[in-house]
């Protein structure tokens, strides 16, 4: 997107350096990652980062309302796993921005999800940083908003993750992690903060009170989880042995807690109003269908990952849909391809990535992610046996 950097980087693009790159991100834990590196980062202009910058603010208004929770009660539904001692408020948030233009051709961002749960939070600044070790012409370009240096963002994370205890009690639960498709940044957060990578499997109750045994088979509290499990997954488990409840009230603290995962989601986009986010309705309130149809995309509620979406739909599959309130009509958007590559260009998604500490107003952008697509989504099976697309990061224009 900024033409000159894209050009030089282009130019001097050779395979052999890509490989060099990602055997580099595999020797830092001996570990291959199984999601696709996309062979270039992304260079944000200052035009467009601004734009950026003014919807996620624009979301930020809505989420820190008073009436936020009320408006986001019915996010729970009859099977939803509701935690108790939920946090007045979520620690992590993040926010896909489509890549899109206007009726002008201007590029704008349009919001296309979000989340109130961690994302690759440490995994994105070791792929910055590999980036900017392996093509030196990069070693000036920041991946960190606002004058945020590594240091800096790395104590804003331990801050959040740790919040002032001793790393050994402190969990990131998962289920299996090592078996996950994000293992890669568990094991960067296990680097970055020395904390324990725990599968549900693995922590057992006493009272109110939640264990682990140690590598010395010692008996160890946890006082504070790190929460990656995502209930949908654990709902397809029954196999799996929990010794404790999640819809237990425990003598523990939440770094992230579940509940917000539902509450900032899928569920939410209908509650804004923005010229950043394309008009959504709840499937259950609409009275009369748009009727320009084929402009509008079906999403479930409550699946993950883009599974369910329907891209093309009609108003004789809407009306077979009995279970209208799980689902979500969002206009389309048109990903302008922006990103050069050697063949055609790629379409682009900008995750931003937020943090939400207790003792502050609002919200902070502190770090992002960026996918590469040349498909008609963004998942894995639309880009299949192609070049320069994956997950990478985005470094700004100074």
């Amino acid at each position: 997107m900024v033409n000159e950097l894209r050009k030089r980087f282009n130019e001097q693009f050779s395979q052999d350096t890509y490989q060099r790159f990602l055997a580099d991100i595999e020797s830092q834990f001996n570990y291959k990652q199984p999601f696709r590196i996309a062979e270039t980062p992304a260079f944000i202009p200052k035009s467009f980062y601004a734009l950026v910058e003014e919807a996620c603010e624009q979301l930020i208004d809505v989420i820190v309302s008073p009436d936020y929770k009320a408006k986001t009660e019915a996010s729970f539904h009859e099977n939803t796993l509701k935690v108790p001692n939920e946090t007045d408020k979520p620690l992590f948030l993040v926010f896909d921005f489509g890549v899109c233009s206007d009726e002008k051709g201007n590029l704008i961002p349009q919001l296309i999800e979000l989340q109130g749960f961690p994302s690759l939070y440490n995994f994105q600044n070791l792929l910055a940083d590999t980036f900017r070790k392996v093509y030196p012409e990069l070693s000036s370009l920041k991946n960190l908003p606002s004058g945020l240096t590594s240091e800096e963002y790395h104590q804003l994370l331990d801050q959040a993750i740790l919040s002032g205890h001793q790393p050994e009690n402190v969990v990131l639960l998962e289920i299996e992690p090592d078996q996950q498709a994000t293992a890669i940044d568990f094991y960067c957060a296990r680097k970055d903060h020395g904390i324990k990578l725990l599968c549900v499997t693995e922590m057992f109750e006493e009272g109110n009170q939640l264990f682990y045994s140690n590598d010395s088979g010692h008996k160890v509290q946890v006082k504070r989880i790190y929460n990656r499990v995502i209930f949908d997954e654990l709902e397809r488990r029954p196999d799996l042995n929990l010794r404790f409840d999640f819809a237990k009230g425990y003598d523990v603290e939440w770094a992230g807690h579940p509940n917000w995962f539902y509450r900032i989601s899928k569920f939410s986009l209908p509650l804004f109003s923005s010229p950043y986010v394309p008009e959504t309705h709840y499937l259950d309130q609409i009275t009369e269908y748009p009727k320009d149809l084929e402009n509008f995309v079906l999403k479930p509620l409550y699946s993950f990952a883009g599974a369910g979406v329907e891209l093309h739909i009609t108003r004789e599959r809407l009306d077979e849909i009995e279970n209208r309130e799980n689902y979500i009509l969002q206009r389309k958007v048109n990903y302008e391809p922006v990103i050069q590559t050697p063949d055609i260009p790629a379409k682009m998604e900008l995750r931003v990535m937020l943090l939400w500490l207790p003792d502050e107003a609002r919200p902070r952008i502190v770090n992002n992610l960026v996918r590469l697509s040349k498909g008609e989504m963004l998942g894995v099976k639309y880009n299949k046996d192609k070049t320069w697309v994956g997950g990478t990061v985005g470094f700004f224009e100074a």
